[in-house]
């Protein structure tokens, strides 16, 4: 698989990171991703196709457990659906360019990215669907500044197929909020700041093995 630092032509990749993003992204997640991630995922691209597919599918999961325990919720049933279908095509996207470029798909152990939000969910709901959907728009908006940062050193298949998933990304982490934010009339603002300083943290210290959402190498 060829995943290359290297100056890319066209005028799309010479769009940097922030000309990528929505402003709105950028305000919400505290820090960007370190340029220490962002060589350690340029040394090990296999790894980051692999994990990368499993984070697609992981996400489906998600939508569809929020599914089918939130039956009442006709917004949320159909922002999880459209999101569910979304996150499986990109799936099936990941492991066609997978198989094209002869990276073999084989288990990968979880990142501690969302076991590390997921510890501090509340256990009842409201306040638990609301943390979930919190941290269900944290991954979708570190994703999509993780593809935005990537994009300029990569090949151009690949670049142009993270270009699209910044579009749905952002679209996602949006959606996620609007669910979060409609499940009180109490505001949630504190309680996003908390958890986007504990993501902060994930991201900027360190960790022994690569994973698309994992900290800084050791």
């Amino acid at each position: 698989m060829s995943i290359q630092l290297m100056a890319l032509k066209t005028a799309d990749h010479s769009l940097s990171a922030d000309d990528l993003l929505p402003e709105s992204l950028h305000q919400f997640l505290a820090c960007p991703t370190p340029d220490a991630w962002l060589q350690w995922a340029l040394a090990n691209p296999e790894t980051l196709l692999i994990d990368h597919a499993q984070c697609e599918k992981k996400a489906a999961s998600t939508a569809m457990s929020l599914l089918y325990r939130y039956v009442d919720q006709p917004l949320l049933l159909s922002k999880m659906s459209q999101l569910a279908r979304e996150e499986l095509l990109h799936f099936e996207q990941v492991v066609g360019l997978m198989e094209k470029r002869g990276v073999a798909y084989h288990h990968l152990t979880a990142s501690r990215y969302a076991e590390g939000l997921r510890k501090h969910l509340r256990s009842n709901d409201p306040e638990r669907l609301i943390d979930v959907l919190i941290i269900g728009a944290l991954i979708e908006a570190r994703s999509c500044e993780r593809f935005a940062r990537l994009i300029p050193y990569l090949d151009e298949e690949l670049a142009k197929f993270y270009r699209t998933l910044v579009k749905s990304e952002g679209r996602h982490f949006e959606d996620y909020l609007l669910l979060a934010r409609q499940q009180t009339a109490e505001p949630i603002d504190d309680r996003i700041a908390f958890f986007v300083a504990r993501e902060a943290e994930l991201m900027t210290t360190p960790d022994t093995a690569f994973r698309f959402h994992s900290g800084v190498p050791a």
